[in-house]
């Protein structure tokens, strides 16, 4: 079965708040970011995708950089959450949150007179 694909503009406003959740978890580099991102449901996240984003996230000073000598291959560039990319964690969790909230509020309920529209019984 293959993993599901989502709506790029969906990926692209829920990937930062991703990536910086899993770097939560500890100091990482960009392939084990993308598997896991991929494990979790995401799907294949590219690398013209993720490595621009880790950019920002660096500049931004979400992120910090720190090159390590790889098992049997070539340095690493391992990525953590500085002090100010958890600040921003949080924060856009909490946004994220009562964002997708607000959705899902809006997708169960009916507003009043919209089902004559919906329907096409709307006689005016």
């Amino acid at each position: 079965m293959s993993a599901k694909q989502w709506p790029s503009d969906w990926m692209r406003a829920a990937l930062g708040l991703c990536v910086l959740r899993t770097l939560a978890a500890g100091p990482t580099y960009g392939y084990a970011i993308a598997a896991a991102l991929e494990a979790n449901g995401f799907g294949a996240i590219k690398g013209g995708t993720l490595y621009p984003l880790l950019t920002r996230c660096e500049a931004a000073g979400w992120i910090a950089v720190e090159w390590r000598v790889g098992a049997g291959g070539p340095e690493r560039k391992y990525l953590s959450l500085t002090d100010a990319g958890r600040d921003e964690l949080a924060t856009q969790t909490a946004n994220w949150r009562d964002f997708t909230g607000t959705v899902l509020a809006h997708l169960d309920n009916t507003p009043t007179g919209s089902t004559a529209r919906t329907t096409g019984t709307d006689k005016s």
